[in-house]
């Protein structure tokens, strides 16, 4: 099993988008596919259908300790889910005295579990929710859309896996870095895949996702891209980073 956090401290880059294809992609090559939405917006939550998703079990509760990780996950077209919930912009303050509350996510995910891939959607933050999911995660996956201020804020995502890393999970790897919202016409966008590449080598997803309208109109209909439009661009881009992964396996 491997557990992937999915993050970016930066807003608009793909990342929910990401997470829900590439989980959605995976099931299909028949993979095990569990998401995780962390995040208190709850857009994977919504971009899958789900209108109320904190009237639900959720992961609020999960990592509160009000239920089990059996008792969280829905079924969602195959897909594994456990829900957002709002109340997670209060769980700072709520487990501002627990001793272990960067660990809550890591020892609810410790049973054998099974899953062939764990998908954290995370925050565009690094508070207390990110702390959870880096901590539990062994690989992380990083969305940059193709643009110059996207650059910008690789190095403090740098350096928070590093911190992560001295105190919490030594093992954390970088494994993955997903251009987003590509236009080869664009030179901007060939100049930061190009720096991208001369900065983490093989560490950027030789499968570049292209700027494509079926993919921002997927989660209106609360579907995924290949439930949604299978035949587009979209998708192509997708499933041919889904391959990728497994073949990095």
């Amino acid at each position: 099993m491997k557990i992937i956090a999915v993050t970016n401290q930066k807003g608009g880059t793909g990342k929910t988008t990401s997470t829900i294809n590439i989980g959605a992609g995976l099931s299909r090559l028949g993979q095990r596919v569990l998401l995780i939405d962390l995040d208190p917006q709850a857009n994977l939550s919504f971009s899958l259908g789900l209108p109320d998703p904190g009237a639900l079990p959720n992961v609020y509760q999960l990592l509160t300790g009000q239920i089990a990780l059996s008792r969280a996950v829905l079924d969602i077209n195959g897909l594994g889910l456990i829900p957002s919930s709002p109340l997670l912009v209060n769980l700072e303050t709520d487990l501002a005295s627990h001793k272990n509350k960067a660990t809550l996510l890591q020892q609810a995910l410790a049973s054998p579990l099974d899953w062939d891939y764990i998908l954290l959607d995370c925050p565009p933050s690094s508070g207390l929710i990110t702390l959870n999911a880096l901590t539990a995660a062994q690989e992380l996956y990083v969305p940059v859309q193709a643009e110059f201020l996207a650059l910008q804020g690789m190095s403090k995502l740098l350096e928070t896996i590093e911190q992560v890393r001295q105190d919490y999970n030594p093992s954390l790897l970088l494994a993955g870095i997903i251009a987003t919202r590509y236009d080869q016409r664009r030179v901007l966008n060939r100049e930061v895949i190009g720096s991208l590449s001369e900065h983490f080598g093989n560490k950027l997803f030789n499968t570049y996702i292209h700027e494509n309208i079926a993919l921002a109109e997927a989660p209106s209909f609360g579907q995924d891209i290949f439930s949604y439009r299978p035949d587009s661009n979209g998708a192509r881009d997708y499933m041919a980073l889904c391959r990728e992964i497994v073949e990095r396996r």
